[in-house]
């Protein structure tokens, strides 16, 4: 028989049970869900007071493996790019470059690769990542890897009823409340009404149908539950929506939305934006919409924030492309591969955001600390060690709490 699903005053112990038995399953997905632990250890560690001041621009914040995947944009076209910008902020590039570099660390062990594949790879993510600032509008990205390449396979052939299939375990346009999908509250489905009824929120949901451009169209909320996903987020509100598209002639389609809540960010930020004038919102879901646009265009097409039930929220329609890259297993040769691929993402999201000046000063200061054992920053590779020592303590800790909770 299933579970009974839970009250809302009763969700954040079942949240929080099931982020801690998600944190538990590896040392991968505990660096995944614990961003916090990661700028503890940037304010804390001697290593770190060695990592560069780059250029104050929109980093993802929490650049980790899990958060870079294909991305559809509106018109259809599919590109590997930053997926999950919650942490984003005005700040370091450094910052991502080493919190890639730790989940690649990570995936690598969990693979039981030897440490000199870690080294190589970490190699391999400054070549990629210095490509792409040196000229970000090259495609050079090197070899694909078989993860990247499997994934971005499957989003090009997919459908919105594969999405629906896959997220709703249904084809028909409702959500089957049970192990995700809660029942929602009284006030939550008054406020998502209210939402959907707002027309600058109804005009931006119609731009995302390419079809019947011309025709007066409504749409109209269908169905909503409260969505339990992810895992460091697990905790927020969190909403899925499918809404009914009709054109004037009658003809009815239908998309599915995510409505997330909007926090204050963990990582640090800095006073000014190098790039632009414009500040950092103070809102949090319009600075993740704005970190969008900067950092993963595709994405930041199909998003915008709006208040409900007194907080913030950002609505992204979910594109039946729009999948993460996930890797069970890393061989040798995919480990470097992966690092020099996701490298060159993460540097072309930085890169586009800099002018030629800036960028040539960022990659100086990429190349001046170049020396010893292996082709790459000392502070990144000695970054990465620290952390990766630290975390693996830390997720050990984490397992015997769970155990003895358990």
């Amino acid at each position: 028989m299933p579970k009974p699903m839970p009250a809302a005053a009763d969700r954040r112990a079942v949240l929080e049970g099931n982020r801690t038995r998600k944190m538990a399953r590896s040392a991968h997905a505990y660096v995944r869900g614990n961003t916090a632990q990661f700028y503890e250890w940037l304010a804390a560690s001697p290593v770190a007071r060695r990592v560069p001041t780059g250029p104050a621009i929109w980093i993802c914040g929490d650049c980790h493996l899990g958060n870079l995947g294909p991305i559809a944009s509106a018109d259809g076209q599919v590109e590997v790019q930053v997926r999950d910008l919650d942490q984003a902020v005005i700040g370091n590039p450094a910052h991502d470059l080493i919190r890639l570099g730790l989940s690649l660390a990570t995936a690598a062990r969990g693979s039981d690769l030897p440490g000199v594949t870690t080294a190589r790879m970490i190699e391999a993510m400054v070549e990629g990542y210095a490509a792409a600032i040196d000229d970000p509008k090259t495609d050079d990205t090197g070899p694909e890897p078989d993860a990247v390449r499997s994934v971005r396979k499957r989003a090009l052939g997919r459908r919105w009823r594969h999405l629906a299939k896959e997220r709703l375990e249904a084809i028909e346009p409702q959500i089957p409340l049970g192990r995700k999908f809660w029942a929602l509250a009284d006030d939550e489905r008054a406020a998502l009404t209210a939402v959907f009824d707002d027309p600058a929120v109804a005009r931006m949901i119609l731009s995302l149908d390419r079809k019947d451009k011309e025709a007066a169209r409504a749409i109209r909320l269908v169905d909503a539950a409260y969505w339990m996903k992810g895992c460091s987020s697990l905790g927020l509100l969190r909403f899925a929506a499918i809404l009914e598209l009709k054109s004037a002639k009658g003809r009815s389609s239908y998309a599915i939305v995510d409505l997330k809540e909007a926090v204050a960010p963990i990582a640090p930020r800095a006073a000014q934006s190098s790039t632009s004038a414009d500040p950092m919102p103070a809102d949090n879901a319009e600075r993740v919409a704005a970190a969008a646009r900067a950092l993963s265009p595709y994405l930041g097409a199909r998003m915008i924030p709006v208040r409900m039930l007194g907080r913030s929220f950002f609505i992204r329609e979910l594109a039946p492309q729009d999948l993460k890259i996930e890797v069970d297993q890393f061989s040798h040769g995919e480990a470097i591969k992966a690092g020099r691929y996701l490298a060159f993402v993460v540097g072309k999201a930085h890169a586009r955001q800099m002018d030629d000046a800036t960028r040539q000063r960022w990659l100086a200061m990429l190349e001046a600390d170049r020396r010893g054992a292996i082709d790459a920053p000392t502070w990144l590779w000695d970054s990465v060690v620290s952390l990766a020592g630290a975390h693996e303590a830390g997720y050990l800790e984490h397992c015997r709490r769970y155990a003895l909770a358990a």
